[in-house]
């Protein structure tokens, strides 16, 4: 995926340089693994050692987890660094994952996201009342309480669903991924965000003795 996908790929890239060789990291895509929203299950039980993601997608699994990545009128990039780094986040976020043999790190900021396409305009709660709408984590929860029909759809498998109204409406970023996703062709009508005032996404690894070795070497990339 554009944008995205080039963030591992330069992890990667870095992990390898400052290892001088000796761990490589190899990418998988969704594609192959066919579970693009199963990153947290995936490293949990060892099919892979690390993975890439958002852990709003893994409200079902711990809801902690959430705090991690984004939260309905929460912190903007500045205050969620500054809170995780020097607040006790980063404490906080090993307590929680450390139950699962997992270790958690940012794995880079997608800042203030849009509040999403809509096929129809938004006037009133009203009309939020008949939308079947693709939203992750406690925004979807929020979008419920008001009477939308919410669900979670893979990343690529959202422009389908717009396009063969099996969603009426969706969030998905910002202007620059958006665009690249061609939501605008479908759905005209674009608004502002309240649910993601900033998008932390993580890098989590097993913590197997293997790994726990470069845990400097992930830090820095």
């Amino acid at each position: 995926m554009p944008i995205y996908s080039e963030g591992t790929h330069e992890f990667a890239e870095r992990v390898k340089e400052l290892s001088d060789g000796r761990l490589i990291i190899t990418i998988d895509s969704a594609n192959k693994h066919k579970a693009p929203l199963g990153i947290f299950d995936f490293v949990k039980s060892g099919q892979y050692e690390m993975g890439h993601s958002a852990s709003y997608y893994w409200k079902g699994k711990d809801v902690n987890t959430l705090f991690f990545t984004t939260m309905p009128f929460g912190m903007i990039t500045a205050e969620r660094f500054a809170w995780y780094y020097y607040g006790g986040g980063a404490e906080l976020a090993q307590k929680v994952y450390g139950q699962y043999g997992i270790t958690q790190y940012p794995g880079g900021n997608g800042g203030n996201q849009m509040g999403g396409w809509f096929k129809k305009e938004i006037n009133s709660l009203e009309d939020i009342k008949s939308l079947k709408m693709r939203i992750p984590g406690f925004a979807g929860e929020v979008m419920a309480k008001v009477g939308a029909t919410v669900v979670n759809i893979p990343p690529g498998e959202l422009y389908t669903a717009l396009e063969r109204n099996t969603i009426d409406s969706l969030e998905w970023v910002e202007h620059a991924m958006d665009l690249r996703m061609g939501f605008h062709k479908i759905a005209p009508y674009y608004y502002t965000s309240w649910h993601e005032l900033q998008v932390l996404a993580c890098n989590t690894w097993s913590t197997t003795k293997r790994l726990m070795n470069y845990r400097k070497t992930f830090k820095a990339s």
